[in-house]
């Protein structure tokens, strides 16, 4: 393997990585077994889990799980490391967006985000991180957005829980990069996702979301394989506390 090669080597590697059943998390998981690294996906739904598994090939394994339940987060971690063991690495992709506007939002809908885009993802990783330790080396990759800096309609509990996934990422880096465990995050522009349906259904709407990239395109799932790939390998060695927006240069106009 050649020296640049090696850089973004991930094979060996144990990574979990949530919402592995559809959208970006399924394409995350998919990327890492295909590089060689042992995946655990965890999501709710087991059978969207055994077509992820039948589609990535590579050593990989599912844990059916409901994260919106954070009182078995204990229980959780270790099911996540029964299959290969504690991991190196941890994707936090599975989310929700309630789209609710703010005269209408509710405390289910306002609890729900929060719990799964922002608790989990800590708590989790809190859970995780003493193996880390151990090893002295760790990549945490946090799933942000492009609410994480802007305000878009009916999207404030979301919002608010993307505007702490980048707040925590900061957090996370100061609190665990020197024992070698880095902490950054992914701020996707518009993919094509479940929880993008909306989106993607209105074909005016997509369209004005692509002309506002600096590319003029909407994002495909494969645009994330490069920048997943890097921050979970020792190419991102010197890089935490980063939000990288994969976005086409949306926010940057």
């Amino acid at each position: 393997m050649s020296q640049s090669a090696s850089l973004f080597d991930v094979s060996g590697r144990i990574a979990c990585v949530t919402g592995a059943s559809s959208g970006l998390g399924r394409r995350a998981a998919t990327v890492l077994a295909r590089s060689g690294a042992k995946v655990v996906g965890v999501a709710r739904r087991a059978p969207d889990l055994e077509s992820w598994r039948a589609e990535a090939g590579g050593e990989t394994a599912a844990v059916v799980a409901d994260l919106s339940d954070r009182t078995g987060l204990g229980k959780l971690a270790a099911d996540i490391a029964a299959p290969f063991g504690a991991p190196d690495i941890i994707v936090h992709a599975a989310g929700i967006n309630t789209r609710q506007a703010a005269d209408d939002v509710t405390e289910e809908g306002w609890d729900i985000t929060l719990s799964l885009n922002l608790t989990v993802p800590f708590f989790l990783s809190q859970a995780l991180v003493p193996a880390m330790k151990e090893r002295g080396w760790g990549r945490i990759v946090n799933f942000a957005s492009l609410q994480t800096t802007r305000a878009f309609p009916g999207g404030i509990a979301y919002g608010a829980s993307k505007g702490g996934v980048g707040q925590m990422t900061r957090a996370m880096a100061e609190a665990w990069s020197a024992h070698g465990i880095t902490a950054n995050a992914i701020g996707p522009g518009f993919f094509p996702t479940e929880l993008t349906a909306a989106v993607f259904g209105d074909a005016d709407r997509a369209a004005r979301n692509a002309a506002q990239t600096c590319i003029g395109r909407n994002g495909r799932l494969e645009d994330i394989d490069g920048p997943l790939l890097f921050l979970c390998s020792p190419a991102s060695d010197y890089v935490t506390g980063q939000v990288l927006m994969v976005d086409g240069g949306f926010t940057a106009k």
